[in-house]
């Protein structure tokens, strides 16, 4: 959950979750739909699939235990050289770091140094508490912004507090501005919403979604009812809904409710509900 999610809006998902999935054994044993439902809104939905996907290896393949070999480890779904390097620290102190940009960070700053492999780099008894502070050392006080020179217990060995220059941490994401074109079915009686699966849209892939393309020529066939913005990841986007009542389901759509949704519905499949509930009133 903490890939590319920041921990206050983790926190609450964690507990919800290890609430209702409390073990290995129930995560392996929980169907995909559950998994997902109790992920809904922390996105970057592919984490939640390999979870469940590596649980089931872990149960099937090794005794429920979790590898202390980092080549097995990447053979897992959705570890890569960062993750499985943790959890080789932190579940079985062995000297390795993660690391990432925070990481990455806080050696280049004390050092002026380009670290890309930690292994065997440290010599102590206290590998995985090593790991773990110079996680949260980077987050916390060497941040990549106005960082706690001032606070910092270590400054006394830090290049970068001794020359006082400002080194450029991590390089900004560009962010993507598109417009696409949004086509609600809706049913005339009843609050209901036509979904489909089979938007290829290279992002939100194999989610619940009404018909959508990229913005071309309007189509006169369909009502227009508003533009709105939204952002997903590092994309701008720039929507215009239309909508037309039908009777009949479209093929390869199946029919949603608008207000009770107990199957899982991404966040921005949710917010389109919201622009056009007003239509029923």
């Amino acid at each position: 959950m903490l890939q590319q999610t920041k921990v206050k809006t983790v926190i609450p998902y964690f507990k919800s979750f290890v609430h209702k999935v409390p073990n290995l054994k129930a995560l392996s044993k929980s169907n995909e739909k559950k998994i997902l439902k109790l992920w809904e809104g922390l996105g970057y939905y592919s984490r939640a699939r390999n979870l469940h996907k590596t649980s089931k290896i872990l149960v099937k393949k090794y005794k429920s235990q979790i590898p202390d070999n980092f080549e097995k480890l990447k053979e897992l779904p959705g570890i890569g050289d960062y993750t499985a390097n943790v959890l080789l620290a932190l579940i079985y102190n062995q000297p390795r770091v993660g690391l990432d940009g925070n990481v990455k960070r806080v050696f280049f700053r004390l050092f002026n140094l380009e670290i890309t492999n930690t292994t065997n780099l440290f010599k102590t008894k206290r590998n995985a508490d090593l790991a773990e502070a110079l996680m949260e050392f980077g987050a916390i006080i060497c941040k990549p912004k106005d960082p706690l020179c001032n606070k910092c217990k270590l400054k006394k060995f830090c290049l970068y507090y001794a020359s006082e220059s400002k080194i450029k941490s991590n390089k900004k994401i560009k962010i993507q501005s598109k417009s696409y074109d949004i086509f609600c079915y809706l049913k005339k009686n009843k609050k209901q919403i036509a979904l489909t699966k089979n938007n290829d849209l290279g992002f939100l892939k194999k989610f619940n979604l009404p018909k959508m393309k990229a913005s071309s020529q309007k189509n006169k066939s369909w009502k227009f009812l508003c533009n709105y913005k939204n952002s997903i990841s590092n994309k701008k986007l720039n929507l215009n809904l239309y909508y037309k009542f039908s009777s009949k389901i479209p093929s390869k759509y199946s029919w949603y409710s608008l207000s009770k949704n107990r199957e899982f519905i991404p966040s921005f499949t949710k917010r389109i509900f919201k622009q056009i509930s007003f239509l029923y009133q």
